[in-house]
C-alpha cells in the first residue's frame, strides 16, 4: 500500500529510540521527513545519522517541559523542509510509583511534561502545519483503558491526555487534521525493559506479562512504527478521534 507519504514533513518527539524512532524510521522508509527531537543530543544526533542525516531526519535537541521548545521544533521542520503535515508526541513515560507516595513536586513535573508539553507540541504543530491539514498522533498508554500497577502518574495523567485528543479531533475536524491516539502495551523498548527490571525479577516478569499477552510475546518497535506511520498519512484519512491499542491482545477491554 502506498501511505502517501513522500516528502511530507513530521515532527517526532521522543524521536531518538524507542516508539519515536521507530515510527521516524517508518516514515522515513516510506519517503517523509522528520524532525526529531528529544533531550539527549547525542543519541538524537545517531538517530538523524541513522535516517540518513538532516535531509531526511533533523535533529532539534529540546525538553517538552521548556514551553518554547514544541514551537522552535515545528518551526525548524518547516525551515528545512517548507511544510508540516502533523506529528508524533511521543514523551517518556513517568517514573513508577504509587498514588500515596509520590510527593507534590513529583506529579507538577509529570504534569508539566507528559501532559502539559504534549498539549504545547499539539498546538505548536498545529500552527505551523500545512493548509491543507495533517495527522497528529499521541503516543499514549493501555493505562488510558486499564491501571497499571505501580505507574500511578501514568495512570492518572495519560487518560486525561486521551480526552484532550478527542476535544482537538472535534476541533480541528473542520481544518482537515485528525487526531488520534495510540495505547501501546508491552512493546520491547528500553521503558518497558527498565520496568521490568525495577521489579527486581526482569525475566520472571517479563513471562508473566507473556502470559497474559494473546499472541504470547512483547511487540517489537518496529510494529508500533508501522501503525504510527499509518495513522499520520492520508491513508488513514477517515480515521479520527480513535484510541487504538498496540498491545498484542493485552487489554481485556474495548
Amino acid at each position: 500500500m502506498d501511505l502517501g507519504l513522500q516528502e511530507r514533513a513530521y515532527v517526532v518527539t521522543g524521536g531518538s529510540s524507542g516508539l519515536g524512532f521507530a515510527t521516524a524510521q517508518a516514515l522515513v522508509g516510506d519517503g517523509a521527513r522528520v524532525s526529531l527531537c528529544a533531550r539527549d543530543e547525542d543519541a538524537l544526533r545517531a538517530a538523524s545519522d541513522q535516517l540518513g542525516g538532516p535531509d531526511h531526519a533533523l535533529a532539534v535537541v529540546g525538553d517538552l517541559s521548556d514551553p518554547g521548545t514544541p514551537t522552535r521544533v515545528a518551526a525548524a521542520a518547516v525551515a528545512r523542509y517548507g511544510r508540516l503535515d502533523g506529528a508524533l508526541i511521543s514523551v517518556g513515560g513517568p517514573k513508577p510509583g504509587t498514588a500515596l507516595t509520590h510527593p507534590d513536586e513529583e506529579w507538577r513535573a509529570a504534569f508539566e511534561t507528559v501532559f502539559l508539553g504534549a498539549v504545547r507540541t499539539a498546538r505548536a504543530v498545529v500552527n505551523a502545519m500545512s493548509p491543507e491539514g495533517g495527522s497528529i498522533v499521541f503516543v499514549l498508554s493501555s493505562s488510558v483503558r486499564s491501571p497499571i500497577e505501580g505507574l500511578a502518574l501514568s495512570n492518572g495523567l495519560r487518560p486525561g491526555l486521551a480526552m484532550v485528543a478527542k476535544s482537538l479531533a472535534d476541533e480541528l475536524a473542520g481544518r482537515h487534521i485528525r487526531v488520534n491516539g495510540l495505547l501501546p502495551g508491552r512493546i520491547d523498548t528500553p521503558r518497558i525493559q527498565q520496568t521490568d527490571a525495577a521489579s527486581g525479577r526482569p525475566v520472571t516478569s517479563r513471562r508473566e506479562w507473556e502470559r497474559q499477552i494473546p499472541l504470547g510475546r512483547y511487540g517489537d518497535p518496529e510494529e508500533f512504527g508501522r501503525v504510527a506511520a499509518f495513522l499520520l498519512s492520508p491513508a488513514a484519512s477517515y480515521v479520527t478521534g480513535t484510541m487504538l491499542a498496540v498491545d498484542g491482545g493485552l487489554l481485556r477491554t474495548y
